[in-house]
């Protein structure tokens, strides 16, 4: 499986990189804090590759990485979708590195 960084995705995203950025969050948790993007749910993501764009990369994310990382093996292994990306830490690590003033949980 393909990551990324949160260093990397924010460098990408201020120059402006065409990016897909998915959130696989439930609601309530984007209620929270949110980085932007697409929000589909982990549950959703499964019956909806069609969502996936095929010509740019696409960086899914949760809270930490273990959930955006098990849809990512499921969208590989099932749909051969293969330009996905894991974001490192979630946006646990997003608050962290980049934006301390967006809400832990």
């Amino acid at each position: 499986m393909k990551s990324i960084t949160v260093s990397e995705l924010k460098a990408k995203l201020d120059a402006n990189e065409d990016i897909q950025l998915i959130d696989v969050r439930e609601a309530d948790e984007v209620e929270i804090c949110a980085i932007g993007g697409q929000h589909v749910p982990m549950a959703d993501m499964a019956h909806s590759p069609e969502l996936i764009e095929k010509d740019k990369m696409v960086v899914i994310h949760c809270r930490s990485g273990k959930r955006s990382g098990q849809t990512i093996q499921f969208l590989e292994a099932n749909h051969g979708i293969d330009n996905l990306y894991n974001l490192e830490g979630g946006i646990l690590a997003w608050i962290q590195e980049i934006d301390p003033s967006l809400t832990p949980y």
